[in-house]
């Protein structure tokens, strides 16, 4: 089968085209052309599912970074990398993250908060998605995306996702970065450790890197591994003097590798606090319907959790 048909395939039966729809075609594709001689991960066909909002990865780029303090001096400036910036934002996640073992039979929980504003001014318009994503995948899901919402039905035989929804897959990913690099490149068989990832593999484990920070949930570890195994992707710059929704000074990340790879066209930033590289949320842009009109767009993760049904919070 080739791209066009992949394409073709990917909108049967299904309402029109939304981003998220489009971002998980060309991340279908992408997995086709990268590794031919595998068997594809077949990525759930979830019309309003969010899948891949993409972490932005980073290599040693370096810039400047302005921080004032009020002494009556001049700002003093120091030179920050992205790796630098990735690596504490892994190590501001270990701090706060908590372990959780949630059952079976119970959901992962995620509220997200998008901000939207026409490129070229007019109102901004908030939508506020809850999502309950079941443990095991043996329970309808219940999404949503940009206000819509649906009931996405159990998992069938055979169908697999991307980032895993299964807890128990989660739980098999390694929490050390360069297994989890290797592991994420060999995402479709027996990881080879012994194998070290190669120039041409980075566009591959970004975008799987990428699509696993998507997950509201993951088991304790795993996020600040992923954060630190992006901070050895090359290709990536930093942006100084960005702010968060709320206007906090922060650093921008912003992945610029080569140009078949997926989310490569800079438009996607991820802003880390500035002072303490805590992940705040990412900058992007959308386009409208039949591409009139593009959007800004801000957005973040509010809340998350484990709960026992769909409807409840935590």
């Amino acid at each position: 089968m080739n791209e066009l048909e992949l394409l073709k395939e990917w909108d049967a039966e299904a309402p029109p085209l939304t981003d998220a729809v489009r971002t998980r075609a060309r991340f279908r594709l992408y997995q086709a052309m990268r590794a031919p001689a595998a068997a594809p991960t077949a990525v759930r066909r979830r019309p309003l599912l969010r899948i891949a909002v993409a972490t932005l990865a980073a290599a040693a780029v370096t810039t400047t970074v302005v921080v004032a303090e009020n002494t009556g001096t001049p700002p003093r400036t120091r030179t920050v990398s992205a790796a630098t910036v990735l690596r504490g934002a892994a190590a501001e996640e270990r701090r706060l993250e908590r372990p959780i073992a949630p059952r079976d039979d119970q959901f992962l929980y995620a509220k997200e908060i998008i901000e939207e504003t026409p490129v070229g001014g007019g109102r901004t318009k908030t939508y506020v998605d809850e999502s309950w994503n079941s443990v095991d995948g043996t329970k309808k899901s219940y999404v949503s995306e940009l206000g819509r919402a649906q009931w996405v039905p159990p998992d069938q035989p055979g169908q697999r996702a991307w980032p895993p929804r299964r807890w128990s897959q989660l739980k098999q990913l390694p929490t050390e970065p360069d297994k989890l690099s290797i592991a994420l490149r060999d995402v479709t068989g027996k990881p080879d450790y012994s194998r070290p990832v190669k120039a041409d593999d980075w566009p591959k484990v970004h975008t799987f890197l990428s699509g696993l920070l998507r997950a509201p949930v993951l088991p304790k570890g795993l996020r600040p591994a992923a954060f630190e195994a992006l901070a050895t992707v090359p290709g990536v710059e930093v942006l100084p003097g960005r702010t968060d929704v709320d206007g906090r000074a922060g650093i921008g990340i912003r992945y610029g590798g080569p140009p078949e790879a997926p989310w490569a066209d800079g438009k996607q930033v991820l802003i880390f606090d500035a002072k303490t590289y805590q992940y705040l949320g990412m900058r992007d842009q959308r386009e409208g319907k039949h591409a009139a009109t593009t959007y800004e767009q801000w957005s973040y993760v509010a809340a998350r959790g484990v709960v026992d049904r769909v409807g409840q919070r935590p």
